[in-house]
């Protein structure tokens, strides 16, 4: 089966430096994202940023994929939430993303079987 390329644009509004604002617009779903600096890069905030977004596409990327895995697998997942942290290191001017924490949460059905729970564990 030959390899098939998913494309996923975006279109970008920014107005301003580092007090400035924004959105950005996934042409797929339409939603709109507002954008601004964040304070602790001594912006004003009140709309995401990189870094959030980044962690926000990993933890929809863990359970969803987990979710689906799951499904497959036939495990009675009935709640799957996760916490999410993404790490960033700021060295004056440089700003390095270092990694992501993830805490998934999963809750199976009572009549779960001791080898679901355990390949349940093993999966997360």
């Amino acid at each position: 089966m030959p390899a098939t390329l998913h494309q996923y644009a975006v279109d970008v509004v920014w107005n301003g430096g580092r007090d400035g604002s924004g959105e950005v617009t996934p042409e797929t779903s339409g939603v709109k994202i507002p954008l601004a600096v964040g304070p602790e890069f001594q912006g004003p905030g009140g709309g995401s940023n990189p870094e959030e977004l980044l962690a926000a596409a990993i933890a929809g990327c863990y359970t969803m994929t987990f979710g689906i895995i799951a499904s497959n697998r036939k495990l009675p997942v009935t709640r799957l939430t996760a916490k999410v942290v993404g790490e960033v290191e700021h060295n004056g001017p440089q700003i390095t993303y270092k990694g992501v924490v993830i805490k998934p949460e999963i809750v199976l059905a009572a009549d779960a079987t001791d080898e679901q729970v355990a390949l349940t564990e093993d999966m997360a």
